[in-house]
């Protein structure tokens, strides 16, 4: 029997390999590459790119997520401030900051979301200069990544971009399903994928919570970028065979297999899909890296501007 199955394997039959886009190593490896042109900068007497993060009010997840960014920006080389804010924070308050910095030397910025319930959120994205909207978030910024014109790509979706490249990925004259039409990540997200760039080329559908037949779109796809914000709502049964699939989705939910009580999940059921799959990103260690990864690349743009 054993001599059996070295005959097969010798005529070129082929094992199924899951690949694994492993976000952690890849932001680090895009870290690296930036801190070597950030010496460059620095060598050549100009000053190290900054970022600023405006944090208001005292939520867990923006909290950590901002303190992960200003540790990004040291590993870099770049300069880096805090912004920090009370909960009361008026809407005029915060205008004000964000008129300090759009007349500071920083090169970029942002404002972390969400903000308290009494700030409104479009007023103040629209207050944030687009040159230094390192976030990718303004009007003027989404409307020049639509026309396909150089701008800052909004960070999750760039990431995404820049795993799918450096994985080698084939994006031209696919099938591509973005679950999810969020302005953060999935309407950004059908934009780029359809552009007529690489990666891109692909023939893009979008769908939601209010789609029908999403079982019969979903399985049609050579590539699946899923940001519905549900806990593993996508099951093995919804995926095409050899599929990519993007997991952008992180819940944070009661665990028993964990010290701590808790565990995250995507919105994939990992388990069960990566089996059916041909390259999946787990989480976490997958698009949430990359999403830093990705402001950082837009502030050494900003900076580049500045020289």
């Amino acid at each position: 029997m054993y001599y059996k199955v070295c005959i097969a394997l010798n005529y070129n039959f082929e094992l199924k390999k899951m690949v694994l886009i492993d976000g952690k190593e890849t932001s680090n490896q895009i870290k690296e590459e930036i801190a070597v042109e950030v010496t460059q900068i620095v060598a050549s007497g100009n000053k190290a790119p900054h970022l600023a993060a405006v944090l208001v009010g005292e939520d867990g997840a923006s909290q950590t997520y901002v303190n992960a960014k200003v540790k990004a920006c040291e590993k870099v080389g770049f300069e880096s401030t805090l912004v920090q804010m009370s909960s009361t924070t008026s809407e005029t308050e915060l205008l004000t900051k964000i008129d300090e910095l759009n007349n500071s030397d920083v090169d970029g910025y942002i404002v972390q979301l969400p903000l308290p319930k009494h700030i409104d959120e479009h007023k103040v994205l629209l207050a944030i200069d687009p040159i230094k909207d390192v976030d990718g978030f303004h009007p003027e910024n989404v409307g020049r990544m639509a026309l396909g014109l150089p701008t800052y790509l909004p960070a999750t979706p760039y990431g995404i971009l820049m795993m799918l490249e450096r994985y080698n990925i084939e994006t031209e004259g696919k099938s591509c399903v973005v679950m999810g039409r969020s302005h953060i990540v999935g309407s950004p997200m059908s934009i780029l994928m359809s552009r007529n760039t690489n990666p891109g080329n692909s023939t893009v559908t979008m769908v939601h919570s209010r789609t029908k037949n999403l079982k019969e779109i979903t399985t049609q796809a050579d590539i699946l970028i899923v940001g519905i914000g549900k806990p593993e709502f996508v099951t093995a049964d919804m995926v095409k065979e050899g599929a990519t699939v993007i997991d952008v989705g992180i819940h944070r939910l009661p665990s028993e297999l964990t010290r701590s009580g808790f565990k995250l999940f995507g919105d994939v059921k990992f388990d069960e899909v990566s089996e059916k799959c041909h390259a999946i990103s787990p989480v976490p260690g997958g698009v949430g890296p990359m999403t830093i990864a990705s402001l950082l690349k837009n502030t050494l743009i900003a900076a580049q501007r500045r020289e």
